[in-house]
């Protein structure tokens, strides 16, 4: 019992330290933005998940999916990196360098290959995304 009453403390004080750590960045930790227009205008198909830093990482959730509209949650851990995303059908978005938090798309995927990468550091933080 003893133990819990000094654990419960310390992940208070952690969580709240935690929660006030992020960018200096003035706009909101959550941004969705359209990255293509589509013709059929419908909702999207699925979600994709992807995230860059805090250390010199980059990955998708997902390496390959079937073509089609998704909302693309990007969890930017880090302001000295950045999330781009590029590919078929003009897909070309991208998280701010500077900025941190989490940034939503939406994004028609087409058969192909699409190319995700941290643009300052782009020859060690790549990936590729399998659209098919």
């Amino acid at each position: 019992m003893r133990l819990v009453l000094l654990v419960l403390p310390a992940l208070a004080a952690a969580t709240a330290l935690a929660a006030g750590c992020g960018s200096s960045d003035s706009s909101s930790a959550t941004d969705t933005e359209s990255a293509t227009t589509t013709s059929s205008g419908g909702a999207a198909s699925g979600t994709l998940s992807g995230s860059v830093g805090p250390g010199f990482d980059i990955s998708m959730e997902q390496t390959t999916v079937a073509p089609g509209t998704y909302q693309l949650t990007v969890d930017d851990q880090a302001s000295i990196h950045d999330f781009h995303l590029t590919g078929p059908g003009g897909v070309d978005v991208s998280t701010d360098v500077s900025g941190t938090g989490t940034k939503t798309f939406t994004v028609t995927l087409q058969k192909g290959t699409y190319s995700f990468v941290c643009d300052p550091h782009s020859s060690q933080m790549h990936g590729t995304l399998t659209v098919s």
